[in-house]
């Protein structure tokens, strides 16, 4: 029988979302917990990876059992089990075919940041010191949405088998005087992508890049010519959608 289980994770603490061999990952912890509560070993399948230091507002896992479980008294457990900055949302009984990477349609991310000094921004947004102009930001952000292939955003020698993705969603939101997110929305993401798109459009803000500079980076598929990519403690996924 194969369940899902949707939940949240502060990334401070964590090497990313894979378990790694030297250093504590989110799904080293779930396993962890899964295996101990179970009584058996449990291998979990993560909807993506998250990078070190990145947040998850909303990650889904699936994993396979032979017998039926207690959702509801399966998710108590867990969250009295895990660590503080990991939280279980709910545990469910899904179809076989479910998967939590394959069948995802869509993955929401937010990168925030902040233009005034914040003693209580600073663990989860980027301090921005320079004037950005959100307009011309959001001009060249509506580009990506026209863009198939976007290996100008992807980490040099990485394994992926291709470049392209499905953005239907990019652009800045304004939530005071001082903090705005970017908001972006694929069928599927490369590994630093957001990271390296919210540098560019920052380039864009700040006057170092013009609209149509954007667009030939975009369509160079260079990752040297985009901007630099941004600290990972302002990234959070936000959301996956089944």
């Amino acid at each position: 029988m194969r369940y899902f289980i949707y939940f949240s994770y502060d990334g401070t603490a964590y090497h990313g979302w894979q378990v790694q061999p030297n250093a504590n990952s989110v799904q080293e912890e779930l396993q962890k917990a899964l295996s101990t509560l179970l009584r058996e070993d449990i291998s979990i399948v993560g909807a993506g990876r998250t990078d070190t230091g990145v947040h998850a507002r909303r990650m889904a896992a699936h994993f396979d059992i032979e017998r039926e479980l207690d959702c509801k008294q399966l998710a108590y457990k867990l969250n009295r089990l895990l660590p503080k900055d990991i939280a279980v949302y709910n545990v469910e009984h899904v179809a076989d075919d479910m998967h939590a990477r394959f069948s995802a349609k869509s993955r929401t991310y937010h990168y925030y940041i902040h233009t005034a000094k914040n003693p209580f921004r600073r663990a989860y947004s980027c301090q921005i010191n320079f004037p950005l102009d959100f307009d011309k930001m959001n001009e060249a952000a509506e580009h990506l949405l026209t863009v198939e292939d976007f290996a100008a955003f992807c980490k040099s020698h990485t394994d992926v088998k291709t470049t392209l993705c499905d953005v239907t969603t990019a652009k800045w939101i304004q939530q005071s005087p001082t903090e705005w997110y970017f908001e972006i929305t694929a069928n599927r993401f490369l590994r630093n992508m957001v990271r390296a798109v919210v540098g560019t459009l920052v380039d864009v803000g700040r006057g170092k890049l013009s609209i149509e500079d954007f667009k030939n980076v975009v369509s160079g598929h260079n990752r040297s010519d985009a901007g630099e990519s941004m600290p990972a403690n302002a990234l959070f996924l936000e959301d996956v959608v089944y």
